[in-house]
């Protein structure tokens, strides 16, 4: 079964943020990564502590992809950022998980 992808418009905000090379590099990881059993923890993609971002994250190199599977079919991707050494920035700004 195929989801469909939604951005919430954080998520878009967010992903303006990088160079347009580097928002297609996001997509189609996104794309490729979620599309597919979004729930299944493979080595870019695992499930989160409680934190009020998301329940699950899709590394891509330094970014963070955070998402939730909020309806049956329908992946949500509700935070995008990059993290540097232990601190995590989404738009500049430091974010505690």
């Amino acid at each position: 079964m195929a989801y469909e992808i939604r951005f919430a418009a954080t998520a878009r905000r967010h992903l303006r943020a990088f160079s347009a090379h580097r928002r297609a590099v996001i997509v189609d990881a996104v794309e490729l990564q979620l599309s597919h059993e979004p729930l299944a923890e493979v080595r870019n993609r695992k499930r989160l502590r409680p934190n009020p971002i998301a329940p699950w994250e899709l590394r891509v190199g330094n970014v963070r992809v955070f998402y939730d599977v909020d309806e049956p079919g329908v992946v949500t991707i509700l935070a995008i950022g990059t993290k540097r050494r232990n601190q995590f920035f989404i738009e500049g700004e430091l974010i505690d998980l």
